[in-house]
C-alpha cells in the first residue's frame, strides 16, 4: 500500500472539494500520485454525472455582468441548497459568467461551447459536477443590450446566493429610478415591455377567452366589446411590464414612473431559480 500522507489528503481535498475517505483511497490508488488521484476522482465523479442525468435541479444561483453595451445573465442550477450555497458552486457560477460574457452568448448553447480555462464552459460544468456529487445544468442565458443598465440580484434567503435576477436596459439619467423599475420588474414578473410585443396569437386567444366568459355570465351583447377591451387592459397590465401597476405607487403606471424620471426602459430580462 502507497504511503499516503495527510498532507497530500488535505491538498487534494481542498483542490476538488472531495471527501476523507473518497480522496484517501484515490490516493492509494494512484500510489500517492496526487495529479492521477485528481483523475480517478474525476472520472469517478464522471461516471456518476451519467446517473445523475434524469436527476431535478431546483436550487442554484442567478448572477449577471455587465460587459460594455451588453449585460449577460445566468441561471445555473443543482440539486440541493447545501451545494448552491458552497463557494465552489457560486466560483463555478462566477466562471460560467465571466466565460458567457467574454464571448457574447445570447444562448445556453452558445455559452456552454465558450472557451473556459482551457476547455469548454460545459465541461468545466460537468468537471464540477463530478467534484460536487450532484447534477449541475447551465439551464438558462440572457443578452441585453442597451446604453445603461440597472441590476438586480434578490437573495430569498440569506445563506444562498442570490434566487432571483433581472437586468433593465435603459436610456436616461436616474439610475434610482432604473433600479427601482427592476425591483419592481423581480416581484411583477412581467412577460414583455410592452402591451405591442405580446403575440398576436396570445392576445387573441385571452380575447377569446373574456368574450366566452363574459358571455357566459350573461352580459348584453351589445355591451360585450367594451367589456372585453377592458379585460384585455387588465390582462396586459399583467404581462406588459409599462403597463403594470408600478409597485410602490399603484396609481401609477411604471411607463408614467419612467417617462417622469426622464428615462426610457429599452429591454429586460428577469430570472428565478427553479421557474
Amino acid at each position: 500500500m502507497a504511503n499516503v500522507s495527510l498532507e497530500d489528503i488535505k491538498t487534494l481535498r481542498e483542490r476538488l472539494g472531495t471527501g476523507m475517505i473518497d480522496t484517501k483511497n484515490a490516493l492509494v490508488e494512484a500510489e500517492g500520485d496526487v495529479e492521477k488521484a485528481t483523475e480517478i476522482l474525476r472520472l469517478k465523479g464522471a461516471k456518476g454525472n451519467a446517473k445523475r442525468a434524469d436527476r431535478s435541479t431546483s436550487e442554484g444561483l442567478v448572477a449577471a455582468k455587465e460587459n460594455g453595451s451588453v449585460t449577460t445573465m445566468i441561471e445555473l442550477a443543482c440539486e440541493t441548497d447545501f451545494v448552491a450555497k458552497g463557494e465552489k458552486f457560486v466560483g463555478l457560477g462566477n466562471a460560467v459568467l465571466e466565460a458567457a460574457a467574454a464571448a457574447g452568448a445570447k444562448t445556453v448553447e452558445e455559452a456552454l461551447a465558450a472557451p473556459a480555462d482551457g476547455k469548454t464552459v460545459a465541461d468545466l460544468i460537468n468537471d464540477e459536477a463530478a467534484i460536487l456529487g450532484e447534477k449541475v445544468e447551465l439551464r438558462r442565458v440572457a443578452s441585453v443590450e442597451a446604453e445603461k443598465f440597472a441590476i438586480y440580484l434578490h437573495r430569498t434567503n440569506k445563506d444562498l446566493p442570490p434566487q432571483v435576477g433581472v437586468v433593465v436596459g435603459y436610456s436616461g439619467d436616474d439610475a434610482d429610478t432604473a433600479r427601482s423599475i427592476a425591483q419592481h420588474i423581480s416581484f411583477a414578473n412581467p412577460s414583455y415591455l410592452t402591451r405591442e410585443d405580446v403575440p398576436t396569437e396570445e392576445v387573441e386567444n385571452e380575447r377569446r377567452i373574456v368574450e366566452e366568459i363574459s358571455r357566459g355570465e350573461g352580459k348584453p351583447e351589445a355591451a360585450l366589446p367594451k367589456i372585453v377591451e377592458g379585460r384585455l387592459g387588465a390582462f396586459f397590465k399583467q404581462v406588459a411590464l409599462l403597463d403594470q401597476e408600478y409597485a410602490r405607487d399603484n396609481k401609477l403606471t411604471v411607463k408614467q414612473v419612467a417617462e417622469s424620471a426622464g428615462i426610457t426602459v429599452t429591454g429586460f430580462a428577469r430570472f428565478k431559480v427553479g421557474a
